[in-house]
């Protein structure tokens, strides 16, 4: 992403649920989830969070090109308990995306290691030398060019999905870095999020219905 190409979305932030612990927001398409290098990509969720809310502190991210659930601590104790979570792999995130193609099968397992493309940075690859990097996936809906996927991410290495459905044969649609960025918008969305409250532990689901 070029600085000049940054044009963030306006409108407030949909707020999904608040409580003393946690936020849980609608991240939009386009919108960095943390501030990048340079007063031109400064707005970013987690500045207009904590421009309302100065308790927001951050857990997680999202691409800018990707859409959808996130969650954010209001509390130190929160912020290490979700952190926690996402070490252990307690958290559960099904995302939905859009490919290129007919996917042959119906669903499956890609545990394929993933390292940074130092010569090509931010991409992605995968490589045997890489950090393990393990999603399911399974085939929603089958149209005449493209294929509708439910992705759920095991690990949560950088580009993860977005490099794991190039190496299976079919880039998400509208992907500017591993597909051909024909499309209005990047077709991954973060659908929902299982988690267990930082206060008492019970499970808690929340999803942002898919826009596309």
């Amino acid at each position: 992403m070029g600085r000049s190409d940054y044009i963030p979305p306006a409108g407030p932030i949909q707020i999904l649920h608040r409580d003393a612990d946690l936020s849980i927001v609608a991240k939009p398409v386009g919108l960095l989830s943390v501030p990048g290098k340079g007063p031109e990509l400064a707005d970013c969720l987690e500045g207009r969070l904590r421009a309302q809310d100065p308790e927001t502190l951050l857990v997680h991210r999202l691409d800018r090109d990707t859409s959808g659930i996130m969650v954010f601590a209001r509390n130190r104790g929160a912020q290490r308990h979700l952190g926690l979570q996402f070490e252990r792999r307690h958290i559960a995130k099904r995302y939905v995306a859009l490919v290129r193609g007919a996917v042959r099968d119906e669903g499956g397992t890609l545990d394929l290691p993933m390292m940074a493309d130092w010569p090509n940075r931010p991409r992605q690859m995968v490589h045997d030398g890489g950090r393990r990097a393990v999603t399911r996936w399974e085939v929603l809906e089958r149209g005449a060019t493209a294929t509708r996927v439910a992705l759920h991410p095991e690990t949560g290495r950088s580009h993860q999905l977005r490099v794991h459905m190039l190496a299976l044969g079919h880039p998400i649609v509208g992907d500017p870095l591993y597909g051909d960025g024909r499309a209005a918008r990047m077709m991954l969305h973060s659908e929902t999020l299982s988690l267990r409250h930082p206060t008492g532990g019970k499970r808690c689901v929340f999803r942002a219905p898919c826009p596309f």
